[in-house]
């Protein structure tokens, strides 16, 4: 299965460029520290969005591993952009626990904001070197905990590039979430 539905929030799993997610009124970006364009996610997301974003995002430079801030989404159909600081693998320590503020913070952001959906890319798993698997138990594993939390946030897409990417992820999500079966409705 490619999509859960936990405590009212449906939570799934597709390929594709997250930066063309039209019907989520926020994406996540994988941010590095400088909030500026780069390569891969945040590469796509600050293309699509146009010079606007960097300028906006200027003023919350530099961001701290685990660290998430919000923008407007300028260009992308978007009504936000969600900036995270994953952990670099290796080297920002304890490197889950940073994870896990990512999304926790992404998360939060997304509730102060009364965002109803939110697509996530696979956060610090690019050039930050986090092996694919292990990020992805950490990501579903944080948002299981959170979604009892959450009151605005009712949709959690994770876009993945690759194809092997978004299986590896959907049965993550279907292990865990059997797993726990206090979080099913």
């Amino acid at each position: 299965m490619s999509h859960r539905i936990i405590h009212d929030t449906t939570i799934e799993c597709l390929q594709g460029n997250i930066a063309d997610q039209p019907d989520m009124d926020a994406i996540v970006n994988a941010a590095n520290a400088a909030l500026r364009t780069g390569g891969g996610v945040a590469g796509a997301i600050h293309r699509a969005a146009g010079p606007g974003l960097e300028e906006e995002c200027r003023r919350f430079a530099p961001l701290r591993p685990g660290e998430a801030v919000i923008t407007g989404a300028h260009e992308l159909p978007n009504r936000y952009v969600i900036h995270c600081l994953g952990p670099v693998y290796g080297v920002d320590e304890p490197a889950d626990a940073l994870l896990a503020s990512c999304y926790r913070n992404a998360l939060r952001l997304a509730e102060q904001n009364d965002i109803r959906s939110i697509a996530f890319p696979a956060l610090s798993t690019g050039a930050f070197g986090y092996p694919m698997e292990a990020a992805a138990r950490v990501a579903f594993e944080t948002i299981l905990e959170e979604v009892p939390k959450l009151s605005s946030v009712k949709h959690i897409r994770f876009v993945l590039f690759h194809a092997k990417d978004r299986e590896l992820h959907a049965r993550i999500l279907d292990e865990i979430s059997e797993r726990r079966p206090e979080d099913l409705p």
